[in-house]
């Protein structure tokens, strides 16, 4: 590579560095904006017009969102635990204690407690949710713990052959913002557990991609920004940046350590998604695009002398210097502009 074109490439790092498009300042006055050159390239490239995107690829991992532990909320023996990979949506059995089952409901307030007639709190509202989702009414759904509400949790209790004293705890019930996919089990079965003493490891239900960017293009993963991943099995199913992280942490490769964002990926419909879990996955960023503009490849530019940029462009058995402005960097290729310019031309690329 000549001097001129790897002054290129170095310059057009820090551009792509700075953001998707870049513009430059343009040579002197005192450069022409077209120049004779004996010299033809090595190699030649055609300028092409059509629409170019700064969209980027990056390597992603399938999993699950978000990951906790499920601890036990009673004193006994363990005898059941879901299995690993299935999935408990609300009612459903995450474990049983002596013969017990503690079953899942959705909440953000853990159960830390045992609920009866007098109680208040958000821990009764969310109990309330659940069991009018459920089907189990009478009451007012709010912070009070009524005989209205331990009526109907005895109607609750009765349909799972449980004794109906009205009353619920975490030896019955436990909370989670949505339904869980269990990961592995964190004991087994006829181990002793207690309070406290954790059962499963779970994630939420919901697939997301995750994948880490360095902290310089990280603005190119904004929240809401619109993806395609490609799935192992050669699909693609469209989602939107979700969770964007905010300690930078050096890079996994021993030879980049590079500080990297981690980004999370959310898919639009995530039931129509499959995989094996941290299966590895393709993410394309979608960047902005200009439509119907003449670009070359990156590699074309070169440092004019009197300052800016131009590429060489090869006419019938002669080549000449034409200066350009820059614009959008995308897919190896560079938005240009100037006098003389058209499609179809030839301009002088390396040979490799």
């Amino acid at each position: 590579m000549s001097r001129r074109r790897l002054a290129v490439a170095l310059t057009t790092i820090v551009l792509v560095a700075g953001g998707g498009v870049a513009v430059t300042a343009l040579g002197t006055p005192e450069h022409k904006k077209s120049q004779d050159r004996s010299g033809l390239p090595p190699a030649t490239a055609p300028v092409t017009r059509g629409d170019l995107s700064d969209s980027s690829q990056q390597d992603g991992t399938l999993g699950f969102l978000g990951e906790r532990r499920i601890n036990a909320g009673a004193t006994g023996t363990l005898n059941w635990i879901a299995g690993t990979g299935s999935t408990v949506r609300r009612d459903g059995r995450l474990y049983e204690v002596d013969g017990r089952p503690v079953r899942l409901m959705y909440g953000s307030e853990p159960m830390y407690r045992t609920l009866k007639s007098g109680d208040k709190g958000k821990d009764v509202r969310q109990v309330e949710e659940n069991l009018a989702a459920l089907g189990y009414t009478g009451f007012t759904v709010d912070d009070e713990y009524t005989s209205a509400t331990a009526a109907a949790v005895k109607r609750w209790q009765k349909s799972h052959d449980l004794k109906q004293t009205g009353q619920i705890g975490p030896d019955q019930i436990a909370f989670a913002g949505s339904a869980l996919r269990i990961k592995e089990a964190g004991a087994a079965t006829g181990d002793p557990v207690g309070p406290g003493k954790p059962v499963l490891i779970v994630t939420g239900s919901e697939r997301v991609v995750r994948f880490k960017v360095p902290v310089a293009d990280a603005k190119s993963a904004k929240t809401g920004t619109k993806v395609s991943v490609r799935l192992p099995d050669g699909s693609r199913a469209p989602g939107r940046v979700s969770g964007v992280g905010k300690t930078a942490k050096p890079g996994d490769d021993a030879q980049d350590k590079t500080p990297k964002i981690e980004i999370t990926v959310s898919f639009d419909d995530p039931k129509k998604v499959d995989g094996f879990d941290q299966a590895p996955v393709t993410v394309e960023l979608t960047g902005e695009t200009r439509k119907d503009v003449l670009s070359v490849p990156v590699n074309a530019l070169l440092a004019l002398p009197g300052g800016g940029f131009g590429v060489q462009v090869v006419e019938n058995g002669t080549a000449r210097e034409v200066e350009v402005e820059l614009g959008m960097f995308g897919q190896g290729r560079v938005e240009v502009s100037g006098s003389g310019l058209r499609e179809g031309m030839k301009v002088g690329v390396p040979s490799v």
